[in-house]
């Protein structure tokens, strides 16, 4: 049995790292001033932020059945027995119901996992799914251990401005005012079904500080039990330079002991709400 791996640019996978790897990867829509556009194909990091910035109409929405259903004709028809999608959290978007219910058509030969993750542990997954794939295991051996291990994972976000936030309507324009007034930064965090907030911070750099702690209790707690060999750490962001994202990622590694950690942009539907300058560090537990 041959198996793909699909999944959408919620994980924070380029196309260039997805034709490399052999992983399939559906773009999301992101809607400016009512006119769609596609995350990494006709829509950059740097053109998103501008817009957003710009203060235009954005919002977010999720694969269109017909898209989806055609790149899962597609991949079938190219020499592929099944396939395992996995989208985004499902409590972060109707996209994961709506793709289940879809893959009731094709008889078994499409798994979607509900993998519970978006971002840096969302792209953690879809590569363990990959290696998983050319070990031999089937589609639905791979749903089953995505979703077996979907909590094995914590992100926490720093929000450098409450705009977005009071656009979405996650917080109202009352508190928005008092926060920037008062320098109060929210801190907010993914343990799996959604995003929640977690902590409120004056600036940003006692919120650095807040997300290494909590990470370091997610570790001393959560994670205790686990091989430290198959912990790994990742730093996000949006929008942030060169410099700052090397900065950050310097930073985290230092606090846990020169540790080995990457960086990678948060996806454009965390950036929505967001906006610029959010400042992300997570954890997942990686196979054996």
């Amino acid at each position: 049995m041959k198996t793909a791996i699909m999944t959408d640019t919620n994980s924070g996978i380029t196309r260039q790292e997805a034709d490399v790897s052999g992983i399939f990867l559906i773009p999301m829509p992101i809607i400016i001033d009512e006119e769609i556009f596609f995350e990494g194909v006709n829509l950059t990091q740097e053109s998103f932020y501008k817009d957003l910035t710009d203060g235009r109409d954005i919002s977010t929405s999720q694969p269109s059945p017909g898209d989806v259903i055609d790149m899962w004709k597609s991949i079938l028809s190219s020499g592929y027995d099944e396939i395992v999608y996995i989208p985004m959290s499902s409590g972060l978007s109707n996209s994961c119901a709506s793709a289940i219910g879809l893959s009731k058509e094709f008889d078994g030969k499409v798994m979607v996992a509900d993998n519970h993750r978006i971002s840096v542990t969302m792209r953690e997954s879809v590569f363990e799914a990959k290696r998983l794939a050319d070990s031999g295991l089937s589609a639905r051996e791979i749903k089953d251990y995505l979703e077996k291990t979907a909590f094995d994972a914590s992100i926490y976000i720093a929000v450098d401005t409450l705009e977005f936030l009071k656009k979405g309507g996650r917080i109202t324009p009352a508190a928005a005012a008092l926060g920037a007034v008062l320098n109060i930064k929210p801190i907010l965090s993914i343990q799996g079904e959604k995003l929640d907030a977690f902590a409120k911070v004056r600036g940003m750099k006692k919120c650095k500080a807040k997300m290494i702690e909590a990470l370091q209790q997610d570790l001393s707690t959560r994670f205790k039990d686990v091989d430290k060999s198959r912990i790994k750490l990742c730093t996000a962001g949006t929008a942030l330079s060169p410099e700052e994202a090397e900065e950050w990622r310097n930073t985290v590694s230092e606090a846990f002991n020169g540790a080995d950690v990457y960086y990678n942009p948060l996806s454009l539907s965390i950036g929505t709400h967001t906006g610029p300058g959010a400042m992300g560090i997570g954890l997942v537990v990686v196979a054996k």
